[in-house]
């Protein structure tokens, strides 16, 4: 049983991906690491515990990580963010606060220790920003092919971002962390908008949650329903929501999901085009390939995975 790190920026879908990451057999939830984006980190956390409290997880700690981006001194949510994960991240979803309090060891500290203690049967997977993975790359460079796994959520290659035409959001929050990552020499799968675009959820889906009866199935339920008809407002031509952090979960449980191309990534740091994940002409001729970009997907079987991992974990609490 491999062992996983969840680093969320904990709004609706990084919901549904911790869901699936404790609904998946082949991995133990050993920890989440906080980080901003979707809310702040301190809401973020909250949500951590307050959502494996509600799925019977009691055992998963969480990690506050860092707050802001590398190069800024603080962080506030985008009104567009508010809009579609609700202020309190989880579409005003109502759940019980958990009694459990955030541990004291920094997120950044908490996935080096990870990484020495479990190396490569170690799982990570980054739903927000990559600020906590490039500083603990940056703090103790020795861990960079130490981790078995890390897959992102994030970026855009073939397609348009969601923030502007060249930029997706979570790459945005922190251009300079996601670069440093691509460029460290680390083997990354990027799971972007190539792919989590094809990959959407319906009310029909959500009402098979609703008809389990249970407080979870009931909170699944209400929470994505949110996120549908926030979906509705900003991107009617889809016909249902993203499932964008819990495909990033399910790659890396199975990788046979996807259909990949081996690019040496960067991210621009400049305008007009900062935030733009392209690949780097400098290392194009490098026959190592250090990022597996995400161009394919089955989506058929993806959702069949998601909903039966979901419901069986929210039909047993």
């Amino acid at each position: 049983m491999y062992k996983l790190i969840l680093d969320l920026d904990t709004g609706i879908d990084d919901t549904l991906a911790i869901a699936y990451a404790l609904g998946s057999p082949e991995v133990e939830l050993i920890g989440i690491t906080g980080t901003y984006g979707n809310v702040t980190l301190e809401q973020g956390v909250h949500n951590d515990l307050a959502v494996t409290d509600l799925f019977g997880h009691k055992e998963v700690p969480a990690f506050p990580g860092l707050p802001h981006a590398s190069t800024k001194d603080s962080f506030e949510v985008l009104p567009v963010s508010a809009f579609i994960h609700g202020d309190n991240g989880v579409g005003e979803a109502e759940i019980a606060p958990s009694p459990r309090q955030p541990e004291e060891e920094n997120g950044v500290d908490f996935i080096i220790r990870a990484a020495h203690t479990y190396g490569k049967d170690l799982i990570y997977v980054a739903t927000g920003p990559m600020t906590n993975i490039a500083a603990a790359f940056e703090r103790d460079p020795s861990i960079i092919n130490e981790i078995g796994n890390i897959v992102i959520m994030g970026g855009a290659l073939t397609v348009s971002g969601n923030v502007a035409p060249w930029r997706e959001a979570n790459i945005s929050q922190d251009p300079e962390a996601a670069d440093a990552l691509f460029r460290s020499g680390a083997q990354v799968t990027m799971v972007g908008l190539d792919v989590t675009l094809q990959t959407l959820l319906t009310t029909k889906e959500t009402q098979q949650w609703r008809d389990l009866h249970t407080k979870a199935g009931d909170f699944l339920a209400d929470m994505t329903d949110y996120y549908i008809r926030a979906y509705a407002k900003t991107a009617p031509q889809l016909g249902g929501c993203g499932l964008h952090d819990p495909l990033a979960v399910a790659v890396a449980i199975d990788p046979s999901l996807i259909t990949t191309l081996g690019v040496n990534l960067k991210v621009d740091l400049e305008e007009p085009t900062r935030g733009r994940t392209i690949g780097d002409k400098d290392r194009l001729n490098d026959p190592v390939k250090t990022t597996q970009v995400a161009v394919g997907v089955d989506k058929d079987r993806f959702l069949q995975e998601f909903m039966g991992r979901i419901s069986g974990l929210a039909a047993s609490c």
